[in-house]
């Protein structure tokens, strides 16, 4: 279904597109460039195509003059606040120049920059001739977004020293430390001498290694960059994509990509995780999570580069590569901690990327969970394997082993295929809708289960995050309208309630001279829950609301720039599930039980230190200060460690049918060893089966226990 709409809505485009732009191609851009037309192909597409387009007007100008400007200085280390007021003039021009296929605004700014940064390249040298003073009480502030633009060289200059004695501190905390433990091909003794000339001389051959890719990047590359803040007025989830970009997102799409395994977001001081693919290497590697923020790349054991101020685009072509390599990714930990962490780069393991369950025993009584990463489907041959028909598959296992509740694990699953999300609610309800679709200026759609056949009718719980989006989001909101089950975890998911389609430019224009377009991902359409209100932005919000590490940082589609808003349609027509009594009981009593947990004491604990590490935006560049506070961290680090020490006294095993497969395959034993171990941790999962335990209790004090069986 989603497939065919993506093909309708194509369809559409080219055919209103093929007028607008067969004969304008040979008219209109005989004497323009490739640039002018992209702009013109790309505003002409949102505008038609958008779900909620916008006003291209003073406002979006603003905007676009803004985000262009912090994307390519966002640590304000190239422009000088002159240069800003000269690029004033543009601030309410912008819109008319987009009207007009005018690029002078992009021109004037990118011909700066490239000034800038070839000044930047002596200033960075000359700060680095002189020896940095450890002992010197001063600090740093690294909330550029509020920091002001350098008024003269000599304030910039200033502004140099600080970043790089910053970005040096850490090296030279390093060495310093050799000074007690040398290594064994150190030729001579450190000493603090040494270690401030060698530290120094680190940060410099990085920045020669940063400003000789810099200078490896082309017009058109910036160029992208400067289409790409127009387009992300729209929203976050809208994206062009230049030639080079869509045949690697093909790539990624059809699951066949090498690299770390993870999606990346720029920030200010770095690029930062956003989220880990299931089966990749930073997946198997567990060291980095969800939060942590990248500030160099190194390629297996050279000096590494550093990122900070670099295009996201051209970080990730920096971490990627092939299959084998290695990677040493300086890392800014969410905790405030620096670690150098080396991923060997690899393809995505797909056998871990798909649903597995295992058997959890508690007292006499055995329950099932399913752990569901994404909502996969081949869209070239549905009849192969699919999140539905696999999680289907793993139900009916679970049944066959007297599971008497099931707990769905959604946390971290990014969505994936609608199709399977109908399909796979259907297992749980006897029939009805699962979602609603609205589509710009079109009656909504109903996506129902039309099979009466319910796989599993007995207690069922939903784990969730901040991390849970998209089609997680449809499943779990869809569950809790119906009341069929207890959805616990996180105060809401991430609140993506929008579906995007991928346009090739190619296809819209003929007589093209300028060689291939790219092509734009595009929000078309916005999903609704059966009770009417959207999943965009609110989420869906927790039965039984459980703190995580993530509970006060800013996570979500709350935390991308410029998200559509969150609204209501018309409820479908639907029945709750009457499968549970005493429903309000159970999640009180859940509630209760969170309330008094120690271990959710401790995690919370932790989350609100992360959140006041984040907002401590002064940092000290006086050594003395740093290793105070670097043993601070420590001792607060230790004791949270005693989090990844609960034992939630529960008991995990694999399935038979599994457990048959290890005699063959000693990895995947391991793989499911590795899951228990971490099970066994797991606190939700804990609160999962007791309320299980409960909605079970309660239903067999009123007489009424749902089947299981069959």
């Amino acid at each position: 279904m989603k497939r065919n709409l993506a093909y309708a809505l194509f369809i559409t485009l080219i055919a209103v597109a093929s007028c607008s732009f067969t004969n304008q191609t040979a008219e209109n851009f005989e004497n323009d460039d490739k640039d002018k037309l992209l702009l013109d192909l790309i505003t002409y597409v949102l505008e038609k195509g958008h779900y909620e387009p916008k006003d291209i007007d003073d406002d979006f100008s603003v905007s676009v003059f803004e985000d262009f400007i912090e994307i390519l200085d966002p640590t304000k280390r190239y422009f000088l606040e002159e240069d800003i007021k000269e690029f004033e003039q543009y601030k309410f021009q912008i819109d008319d120049q987009i009207k007009n296929t005018e690029i002078a605004f992009f021109n004037v700014v990118h011909e700066r920059l490239m000034e800038r940064m070839q000044q930047a390249k002596e200033i960075y040298k000359e700060v680095l001739e002189v020896p940095f003073d450890y002992g010197r009480k001063e600090k740093i502030d690294i909330d550029y977004e509020k920091m002001p633009f350098a008024d003269s060289r000599k304030d910039l200059k200033e502004r140099w020293r600080k970043q790089l004695k910053y970005a040096t501190l850490g090296t030279y905390d390093s060495k310093i430390k050799r000074i007690e433990t040398p290594e064994e091909t150190d030729e001579e003794p450190m000493t603090k001498e040494r270690a401030e000339i060698d530290s120094r001389e680190s940060t410099r051959k990085t920045l020669d290694e940063f400003f000789d890719f810099v200078d490896d990047t082309e017009r058109k590359d910036w160029f992208v960059q400067y289409i790409n803040t127009i387009v992300d007025e729209f929203d976050p989830h809208t994206y062009y994509f230049a030639p080079d970009d869509k045949e690697k997102f093909d790539m990624s799409m059809s699951g066949k990509f090498e690299g770390i395994g993870a999606r990346l977001q720029k920030k200010p001081e770095g690029a930062k995780i956003v989220e880990i693919i299931s089966g990749g290497p930073v997946w198997r590697n567990q060291q980095l999570e969800v939060g942590d923020e990248i500030i160099k790349v190194g390629q297996d054991g050279e000096e590494p580069i550093n990122i900070v101020g670099m295009r996201l685009d051209d970080a990730i072509k920096l971490i990627k590569g092939p299959q084998g390599t290695i990677v040493d990714l300086t890392v800014r930990k969410v905790d405030g901690s620096l670690d150098v962490i080396s991923i060997t780069r690899d393809v995505v393991e797909l056998e871990e990327s798909f649903a597995k369950s295992t058997k959890i025993q508690k007292d006499d009584i055995r329950y099932g969970l399913i752990h569901l990463p994404k909502f996969y489907v081949d869209f070239d041959d549905y009849s192969e394997r699919n999140a539905a028909t696999d999680v289907a598959k793993e139900v009916e296992r679970l049944k066959t082993e007297g599971v008497e509740g099931l707990v769905l694990d959604l946390r971290d699953n990014g969505g994936g295929s609608l199709k399977t999300v109908v399909e796979m609610a259907g297992l749980f309800i006897k029939d009805g809708p699962v979602v609603q679709v609205q589509s710009s200026g079109k009656k909504k759609e109903v996506y129902e289960d039309k099979d009466e056949r319910i796989q599993w009718d007995g207690p069922l719980v939903i784990l969730v995050n901040e991390l849970s989006a998209s089609a997680s989001e449809i499943l779990a909101a869809a569950m809790q309208d119906y009341k069929r089950a207890v959805v616990i975890g996180s105060e809401q998911t991430f609140g993506k309630g929008t579906v995007q389609n991928v346009i090739p430019l190619d296809n819209i224009v003929r007589s093209n001279d300028h060689g291939k377009l790219g092509a734009i991902k595009l929000t078309t359409q916005k999903f609704y829950r059966i009770n009417g209100g959207s999943t965009q932005l609110e989420g869906v919000k927790s039965d039984v609301v459980v703190p995580d590490r993530y509970s006060y940082i800013d996570l979500g589609e709350r935390d991308q720039s410029n998200p559509l808003k969150w609204d209501k349609i018309t409820p479908a027509d639907y029945k709750p599930w009457d499968g549970y009594i005493d429903y309000e009981q159970t999640l009180a009593s859940s509630n209760k039980r969170m309330a008094g947990n120690a271990q959710i004491a401790l995690i919370e604990e932790n989350a609100k230190w992360l959140k006041a590490e984040q907002e401590e935006t002064k940092i000290s560049l006086n050594y003395s200060d740093y290793k105070v506070e670097e043993q601070k961290d420590k001792e607060k680090l230790d004791y949270f460690k005693t989090l990844s020490e609960y034992d939630n006294k529960l008991s995990f095993s694999s399935l038979k049918y599994e457990e048959a497969l290890f005699t063959k395959d000693s990895v995947l034993r391991e793989k499911r060893n590795r899951w228990h171990q971490n099970l066994a941790k797991d606190v939700y999962v804990e609160e999962a089966v007791n309320v299980l335990q409960d909605l079970k209790i309660n239903n067999i004090k009123n007489g009424k226990l749902a089947s299981v069986k069959g």
